[in-house]
């Protein structure tokens, strides 16, 4: 079940602060905190969880919803962070993942506005080597705006994009009034990564009739067409995939269909489901609304994709789902046979507290079977065995600032972060003495801290003691002496030096106050497996603990 906090009491509590106080060595990092109500078992895939939440409630003076840092992260299943991109992706991001470009390890995120009434967004993808340096930029061709749905790398190569491209059209065949005479172009492309150039571009108004459509122009849930920005988005593309033979693989959401497309001219191959389906479509087969299909596998005449299915449509700024078609959403892998023209669901994955997301979601295949399913704007992550049962489940943020919070896709991937930035530490005389803490944001290879206290103006060094680093942050208790000043190195494989901080001065140690009664002010844990000291202990602190009470889960998105 989600929980969040109690609503109505002290409203003009700054409620933010649950997010602060995580990290002594960067408190300038407030990442959401996840929710885990499932923790993960031994069967989960190897790797880290990418995501990108962000609030999906406008904050206002009494009440903040979401991240208060929203951006992508990297998470290990615990909810430790590895990498924060709060500020290196500078505005709107999301679809963040890890990916291979000319047989480098990368990352990538779109960057740019956000339409959240009607799903849009226009901006740029911006490509991080392994280094998180920024090492590339890509923008769609002839002259258009890359949309935030999709950027889908294709053989290390080519990157597909999508757009969403207002034109002016008659309308009246739909009931359209002569003022309603704005219509969404959905268009895919594709690029070459290094060089930016076109290599293919296909519309959906030069295929696909707007009778296709599943939300009809008025009242005007997909717009109305009165202008460009409340254009009727009657197709809405939102994935795209490409095959071995070059064909490709489009969602069309508000078509409620997937529709494979020759990849030479451009004509429709097939359809699977919506009004014009090229197969019957099994009761529990069917979906709608759905987001992220991509290829699985392809054997003759049968092919095999995923895709989620929202089964349901919505806007941010409504407290419902105004149009659903089952119970809840839920991923599904489908089986498409184009010699007896027969879809057949091979398994669906379904949420463990009934979630029913009206926008936004991913399903993703991983190597060893399981399958993740993002829930959108549910704001939920679900790992799940092949035979659909949940071995993970984690909320993107806790407490009061859970409620709203929505992640468009999340993905699981095997990752090697080397920063280049220096790691930052920061040293602490409290009540109870020194403590030097220590995190390095992104990396991924450190196996211990060592620390060193700085004796003479020339650098000189004594060994203080080395601490196995299992979390984002690493502290080590300081016993005796006068401490001035503190180095720390990082150790990886095999005793390997990583990198060395430069000095840190000794600072007087500032902690939370408690502001309510009712909340008990702590901050978060560092790790501190110490491994060579002389006597050390370590003391437990964490984050502001709020009553809680179980409210009802509130959809939003685009």
């Amino acid at each position: 079940m989600r929980y969040t906090l109690l609503i109505g009491a002290v409203l003009s509590f700054p409620f933010h602060t649950a997010a602060d106080w995580q990290f002594k060595s960067r408190s300038d990092l407030a990442p959401p905190k996840l929710n885990i109500t499932i923790p993960a078992t031994s069967d989960v895939e190897k790797g880290y969880l990418f995501v990108a939440p962000f609030a999906g409630y406008p904050d206002t003076p009494t009440e903040q919803h979401g991240p208060r840092q929203a951006g992508p992260y990297i998470f290990r299943d615990d909810g430790d962070l590895i990498w924060s991109g709060y500020g290196i992706y500078s505005i709107w991001a999301t679809n963040f993942q890890a990916a291979r470009w000319r047989g480098k390890d990368i990352l990538f995120s779109f960057e740019g506005d956000h339409n959240p009434g009607y799903g849009h967004g226009h901006g740029h993808i911006t490509i991080l080597d392994n280094h998180y340096e920024t090492i590339r930029e890509l923008r769609a061709g002839n002259h258009k705006l890359v949309d935030k749905h999709e950027f889908h790398i294709v053989n290390e190569e080519t990157g597909l994009i999508q757009i969403y491209q207002p034109v002016a059209r008659d309308l009246k065949g739909w009931g359209g009034s002569p003022q309603q005479q704005w219509i969404v172009n959905a268009i895919i492309q594709e690029l070459d990564i290094t060089t930016g150039e076109l290599l293919f571009e296909w519309a959906s108004l030069d295929h696909i009739s707007p009778d296709e459509a599943i939300l009809p122009l008025n009242p005007g849930q997909a717009g109305s067409g009165y202008n460009s920005s409340d254009a009727w988005d009657y197709f809405h593309i939102n994935s795209v995939d490409k095959d071995s033979d070059g064909n490709y693989l489009i969602s069309a959401r508000d078509a409620c269909s997937i529709h494979k497309i020759n990849g030479t001219d451009g004509n429709i191959i097939w359809k699977l489901n919506g009004k014009d389906s090229s197969f019957k479509v099994p009761r529990d087969a069917k979906f709608c609304f759905q987001h992220h299909a991509r290829f699985l596998s392809q054997r003759d005449d049968v092919e095999v994709i995923s895709l989620y299915d929202n089964s349901a449509h919505g806007t941010e700024h409504s407290g419902g789902s105004e149009v659903h078609t089952a119970p809840t959403s839920s991923g599904k892998i489908i089986k498409v046979n184009t010699t007896s023209w027969e879809a057949e669901l091979v398994q669906a994955f379904f949420p463990p507290d009934d979630l029913l997301s009206k926008s936004q979601g991913s399903t993703q295949t991983l190597p060893n079977g399981n399958v993740l399913v993002n829930w959108g704007s549910s704001g939920a992550v679900t790992e799940h065995l092949p035979n659909g049962t949940a071995i993970f489940h984690a909320y993107m943020d806790s407490g009061y600032l859970g409620l709203g919070v929505e992640n468009y896709r999340a993905f699981r991937f095997n990752w090697t972060g080397i920063p280049n930035e220096e790691p930052a530490l920061v040293v602490l005389k409290g009540e109870d003495g020194i403590t030097a803490y220590v995190s390095w944001n992104g990396d991924t290879e450190t196996k211990a801290w060592r620390f060193y206290s700085l004796t003479d103006k020339f650098g000189s060094k004594q060994f203080l003691g080395e601490v196995e680093r299992t979390s984002f942050e690493t502290s080590l208790r300081i016993h005796g002496g006068a401490i001035t000043s503190v180095s720390a190195e990082a150790i990886g494989v095999n005793g390997r030096s990583l990198r060395v901080t430069g000095a840190a001065l000794v600072e007087q140690e500032i902690r939370p106050v408690e502001t309510l009664p009712m909340n008990q002010a702590m901050t978060k844990t560092a790790s501190q497996k110490v491994i060579s000291e002389a006597g050390s202990r370590w003391e437990k602190y964490g984050i502001l603990r709020y009553s809680r009470a179980r409210v009802g889960t509130s959809s939003a998105g685009s």
